[in-house]
């Protein structure tokens, strides 16, 4: 049987040997179940991956959930960079319906998106994923759970000066509104108001001022303060 691509002529000189034991893929786990995968068609799963630029003023989070090797959900989160933003706008038109491998090699408009699917696919095609061991997978539409109440990223932003201390501006909880301090000037709670609850409000239709109050919270030993200060002023 002659060989269907060009040879050198080094090798076309040989003589044929025969091929000993056939040695396939190993198993790699996908939604409960174990696949020897030899093609994209293979590969399902759901995971997440962080993506960053060259001069790394801005990241990524991506969570693909991949069915049967398409992309059928997309969650795009960008950190750090205004232009990232619009990126990821145009990222998440970009991804779904495309196989990994066709994602792989798409131009996803910021490096920070194309790192993390390439971070990804590294992950999803050896079997890393988060649904691995989880029968049939996640449904479409579960990425949407790491955003929580209100459909929000979850934000840590906070700044800190040797002169004057730390500040926190935004946590997982909300938009901080207030710092309290006990004697000593060290933080022992803040007070925050949820934005995404607020809005969620707003839009169904209370007033901006009463969606406001209701969703101001706090968090630690706030209410043992000696004093409080605002972290975007003071």
């Amino acid at each position: 049987m002659s060989c269907p691509y060009q040879c050198s002529h080094e090798v076309e000189q040989m003589c044929r040997v025969a091929k000993g034991v056939k040695h396939g893929p190993a198993p790699i786990p996908e939604e409960g179940k174990w696949v020897k995968s030899k093609q994209i068609s293979d590969i399902s799963g759901l995971t997440h991956g962080i993506g960053w630029c060259a001069p790394q003023q801005g990241c990524c989070k991506l969570t693909l959930n991949v069915k049967d090797g398409v992309i059928q959900e997309a969650l795009v989160e960008t950190l750090g960079c205004s232009g990232m933003t619009h990126s990821a706008a145009m990222a998440s038109e970009i991804l779904p319906g495309k196989t990994i491998l066709e994602a792989l090699n798409s131009d996803l408009v910021c490096d920070a998106i194309n790192v993390a699917m390439r971070e990804l696919f590294k992950q999803i095609v050896y079997g890393r994923t988060q649904t691995a061991f989880s029968e049939n997978g996640l449904p479409i539409g579960a990425g949407l759970e790491d955003l929580g109440k209100g459909l929000r990223s979850q934000v840590g932003t906070m700044f800190s000066t040797l002169e004057k201390g730390p500040r926190y501006l935004e946590m997982a909880e909300g938009y901080v509104l207030e710092i309290g301090l006990d004697a000593n000037d060290e933080i022992i709670g803040y007070k925050f108001v949820h934005l995404g609850k607020m809005m969620e409000a707003i839009r169904n239709g209370a007033a901006p001022e009463e969606a406001f109050e209701k969703n101001v919270k706090s968090y630690g030993r706030f209410d043992e303060a000696v004093k409080t200060i605002d972290p975007r002023k003071q």
